[in-house]
C-alpha cells in the first residue's frame, strides 16, 4: 500500500498543474491539511459581506444587466475597440503592443525594459502576468522584480502562485505569515500581529518604490475612447506603482477593454460589492497615461521623462471569443464572487480548486483556453450547486461551462470497448461511451434506479456481500465509506397508483408532480407525502410518468445523453401545460433543470420558456395557494401533531435557493406551528454524486463539517432538534455527518394534516 504524503511537505507549485490527476488529489489533501482553516474564515467572511452589501443597493439587478450588455457588446465588437484602443494610447503619447501569446507580451516588455536598462521592477497586483509567468522571464533576463501587493508580496517571499483572484495570500493565517517572515528575512521584531507585520512589510516594500525603475501595473477595465485605465486596489500600492516610476507598463488581456470611460461606474458600483462587501475599495485609480506629473527621483538623482506602454495580451482569448461556451468567460471581471460563494473553494481555495493561474468555478474556463484543456482538470470540484450563479455580477452561468469542460475532457479519454458496451447497456449516448466507467455510472441514474427497484431485494443484499464495496470504489469509485441507499420495494409511480383518488380539487392550479427519477427510484414515500399535502389543501394533482431530465448525466460531462433526455421529457410536460396544469418539482436539483438548464438543453426554445415559467418546488406552491386562498396553514397542518416534534433545523437546497423557492418552505413550516432554525451554508457537500466519489469524499465531508456544527449549535439550544432537508443529497449529507433521521417538508406536513 502506497504511503500517503504529508500535507505539509506538498507545495503549492508543484500541484498547481492539475493536468495529472495525482497534483490534483495531493492538492486536496495539502490544502484540506494545511490551509483549509484560513481559507473558509476569508472567504466566508468575503461572502456574508457581499450579502450585505449588494443587497442594501435598490438597482443591484439592473446593473448586472447594464454591466452584462457591456460586457457583451464588447467582446462582440472587440477587434474595432482595439483599434480604437491604439489609436488612443497612441494620440496620448504612449506605447501600444497586442501580444498574441504570453512569450510575445514577456519578451516585449523585458525588451522595453532593457532598452531603458532597468534594473529594479515594482509591480502592482496583475493576475494577466501571473497567466505569462512575466517575473520568471524577468529574473531570467537579470531584472529584480518586486511585488507590491502586501498579499503577493508574501506569495513571492514563500514562492507560491495565488490561491484567490483578489485577495492572493487568503490561504495564510497571521501566524503562518510571521512563521514565513521569521523564517525568511532576519530580524528580532516579534510581528505577532497584523499591524506588526503590515508595518515590517511596509519598511521593505518603501525602499523598492524609491530605488525602481519601472513601475508595472494590471488594469480592471481599460477604455477604448481614450485609453483610460481603471485601477482598483486596497492598499495604494498600485498608485505608487503607476505614479512614481518615470517607466510605466500596463499589462493586461483584451478582455478588459470597454468601449468608453463612461462604462467605468456600472463596474466600479458592482466590483468591490462582489468581491470584498466593501460598498467601494479604498482606492479607485482612472489613469490616463502617460501622466504630466513629474517623475519621483531618490535624492541625489535627476527626474527621467515619463514614458507609457500599453501591452495587451491574447494568448487564447481570440479563440475564446468564436467557442459558444467558453465565450462567455471573457465577460468576468474578476471579482470573485463565484470563488467565495462556493462551498468547496471555501474549503480548499485555489490551490486545490485552481489551475498554475486561475481557480475557482471560472478559473477551469480560463486554464483551458489560455492554456490547454487538462489544465482544468480541477473544474471536477464544481459541483453545479449553482450558488455562483445569481452572486455573478455580469450573469455567468459557470456551472454550464464546468459541465461542457468535462465533456470535453471526457472526449480526450481513449476509447475501449468495456466503455462502449457499458455506455450502450446503460443508456449513454453513442457520442458519451467514451467517458470513464464512474461518469457513466453515476450518469445513467436511471438505469441502475429502474433495475435496482424491479430486483430490489437481490439489489439490497448485494451490496453486503463480501467485497461488494471494494468492487464499486475499485470500478465506479463510489467510496466505500458512504453508506448507500436502499432501493426501495415499490417506485413512486407505483405507490402513486396504489393511493386511493383524491377528492374534486376546490382550487387552481391544476397540478402534475414530475416523477423525477431520484424520488422515483430513492425515495418514493417522500414524493407521495408531497402528493398528499398538495391534495389536502384542495389541489389536483396527478403523477406524471417516471423519465431521467438529464440531471445525472449533465453533471458528468455526458452532454450528448442529457440533451436527449431532456429533449425527450419536454413534450411529455408540455402536454400537461396545454391541458392547463402547472409542473411541481420535489427534487430541486430537477426543477433547477427545468428552470435554467434546460435553455441550454431544448431544442424548442419556446418550450424552455414555459417549462421555465410554469414549475415550482411544492412548499413553494403552497405558500403561493395559501396566500391567495388565505388558507390558515396552521390549522390544516397543525405543527402540535408532529410525531418529530415541533423545534426544527432546516437545511435547504443549493439549487432550491438559486431558484428562489427555498424561503417559501421555511414560511410554510412556521405558519404550521413549527419552530425552524435554518442553515447558511451555500452547500452541504454532497452535491449528488460528488459525495460518493472516492477521490472526493474527504472533501465533501470537510465541506459538510460547517452544516453540521450549524446543527450543533442549534441543538445546544433546548436539545436536538429534527433534521429537515429538501434535497436527498442533502439528507445523505446530514445523516452521514450526524448519524439522525432527516425528514422532507412534506413528510412533516403531511404527518400532521387531519
Amino acid at each position: 500500500m502506497a504511503t500517503l504524503v504529508n500535507p505539509a511537505d506538498i507545495s503549492p507549485r508543484s500541484v498547481a498543474n492539475k493536468s495529472d490527476k495525482k497534483a490534483l488529489l495531493n492538492a486536496i489533501r495539502m490544502t484540506l491539511g494545511v490551509q483549509s482553516p484560513a481559507v473558509r474564515l476569508n472567504t466566508q467572511t468575503f461572502n456574508r459581506n457581499r450579502y450585505a452589501a449588494t443587497s442594501i443597493l435598490p438597482d443591484y439587478d439592473a446593473l448586472k444587466d447594464r454591466a452584462r450588455q457591456i460586457k457583451e457588446n464588447a467582446i462582440s465588437n472587440l477587434p474595432e475597440l482595439l483599434r480604437e484602443l491604439q489609436a488612443s494610447v497612441v494620440a496620448n503619447g504612449g506605447h501600444f503592443y497586442l501580444a498574441k501569446t504570453a512569450a510575445d507580451a514577456n519578451a516585449h516588455i523585458r525588451d522595453v525594459l532593457l532598452r531603458h536598462e532597468v534594473k529594479l521592477v515594482v509591480k502592482g497586483k496583475s493576475i494577466t502576468s501571473e497567466e505569462t509567468r512575466l517575473n520568471h522571464d524577468l529574473e531570467a533576463a537579470g531584472l529584480t522584480v518586486a511585488e507590491t501587493d502586501l498579499a503577493e508580496f508574501i506569495l513571492q517571499v514563500a514562492d507560491e502562485q495565488p490561491s484567490h483572484i483578489i485577495a492572493p495570500a487568503l490561504h495564510y493565517s497571521r501566524e503562518r505569515i510571521t512563521a514565513l517572515f521569521k523564517r525568511k528575512f532576519t530580524t528580532d521584531l516579534p510581528l505577532d500581529t497584523g499591524e506588526e507585520l503590515t508595518v515590517f512589510a511596509r519598511e521593505k516594500l518603501r525602499q523598492q518604490f524609491i530605488a525602481a525603475d519601472a513601475g508595472i501595473s494590471g488594469a480592471n477595465l481599460i477604455a477604448a475612447d481614450s485609453g483610460s485605465l481603471m485601477l482598483v486596489e486596497s492598499e495604494g500600492n498600485i498608485r505608487m506603482t503607476t505614479t512614481l516610476p518615470p517607466l510605466h507598463i500596463a499589462i493586461a488581456g483584451i478582455e478588459k477593454v470597454v468601449p468608453s470611460r463612461t462604462d467605468f461606474g456600472t463596474f466600479i458600483e458592482l466590483l468591490p460589492r462582489s468581491g470584498t462587501g466593501q460598498p467601494l475599495t479604498s482606492y479607485v485609480s482612472i489613469l490616463h497615461p502617460p501622466i504630466k506629473a513629474p517623475s519621483f527621483a531618490a535624492p541625489g538623482k535627476t527626474p527621467k521623462p515619463r514614458e507609457f506602454h500599453m501591452v495587451l495580451i491574447d494568448n487564447g482569448r481570440s479563440r475564446m471569443r468564436e467557442d459558444p461556451v467558453l465565450r462567455e468567460a471573457l465577460y468576468c471581471i474578476r471579482c470573485s464572487a463565484c470563488l467565495n460563494s462556493c462551498a468547496n473553494f471555501e474549503t480548499v481555495g485555489g490551490h486545490a480548486f485552481g489551475g498554475e493561474t486561475y481557480s475557482g468555478g471560472i478559473g477551469g474556463s480560463w486554464e483551458a483556453g489560455t492554456g490547454t484543456l487538462m489544465n482544468a482538470r480541477f473544474s471536477e470540484l464544481c459541483t453545479a450547486c449553482s450558488r455562483c450563479v445569481p452572486n455573478c455580477p455580469v450573469r455567468i452561468d459557470i456551472p454550464w461551462l464546468n459541465e461542457n469542460l468535462r465533456q470535453r475532457m471526457n472526449f480526450e479519454q481513449p476509447r475501449s470497448a468495456a466503455k462502449a458496451a457499458f455506455g450502450d447497456m446503460t443508456g449513454s449516448a453513442p457520442e458519451d461511451r467514451v467517458a470513464p466507467l464512474q461518469k457513466q455510472f453515476f450518469g445513467n441514474y436511471s438505469t441502475f434506479g429502474k433495475w435496482g427497484t424491479r430486483f430490489f431485494g437481490l439489489s439490497n443484499a448485494s451490496m453486503n456481500l463480501p467485497g461488494a464495496r471494494a468492487f464499486m470504489e475499485k470500478v465506479f469509485g463510489v467510496d466505500r465509506r458512504r453508506t448507500l441507499p436502499a432501493f426501495p420495494k415499490k417506485t413512486w409511480e407505483q405507490l402513486y397508483r396504489e393511493e386511493p383518488r383524491s377528492l374534486p380539487a376546490k382550487f387552481r392550479p391544476s397540478l402534475v408532480m414530475l416523477a423525477d427519477v431520484f424520488t422515483n427510484y430513492g425515495a418514493p414515500e417522500r414524493g407521495m407525502a408531497a402528493i398528499r399535502v398538495l391534495r389536502t389543501v384542495g389541489l389536483d394533482v396527478v403523477l406524471s410518468p417516471a423519465m431521467p431530465d438529464g440531471r445525472a448525466a449533465m453533471s458528468q460531462g455526458m452532454m450528448e445523453t442529457a440533451r436527449t433526455q431532456a429533449n425527450a421529457i419536454a413534450p411529455m410536460l408540455r402536454q400537461y401545460l396545454r391541458e392547463g396544469r402547472k409542473i411541481v418539482v420535489l427534487e430541486p436539483s430537477s426543477l433547477a433543470m427545468l428552470r435554467s438548464d434546460f435553455k441550454h438543453l431544448l431544442d424548442d426554445e419556446e418550450t424552455s420558456r414555459l417549462l421555465a415559467q410554469n414549475s415550482f418546488e411544492p412548499l413553494e406552491m403552497l405558500w403561493n395557494v395559501a396566500q391567495q386562498q388565505k388558507l390558515d396553514l396552521g390549522r390544516i397542518f397543525p405543527a402540535s401533531k408532529s410525531k418529530h416534534g415541533t423545534k426544527l433545523f432546516y437545511h435547504s437546497h443549493c439549487q432550491q435557493r438559486t431558484c428562489n423557492s427555498a424561503t417559501q418552505t421555511i414560511d410554510v413550516l412556521r405558519a404550521a406551528g413549527f419552530d425552524v432554525v435554518t442553515s447558511s451554508v451555500e452547500c452541504c457537500g454532497m452535491a449528488g454524486s460528488f459525495g460518493y466519489k472516492h477521490d472526493y469524499y474527504d472533501l465533501s465531508m470537510a465541506v459538510g463539517e460547517d452544516l453540521f456544527a450549524q446543527v450543533r449549535r442549534a441543538d445546544q439550544d433546548g436539545g436536538p432538534r429534527v433534521l429537515v432537508a429538501s434535497g436527498i443529497s442533502c439528507h445523505e449529507q446530514l445523516f452521514a455527518g450526524m448519524g439522525r433521521e432527516v425528514v422532507h417538508p412534506a413528510e412533516l406536513l403531511a404527518g400532521t394534516a387531519s
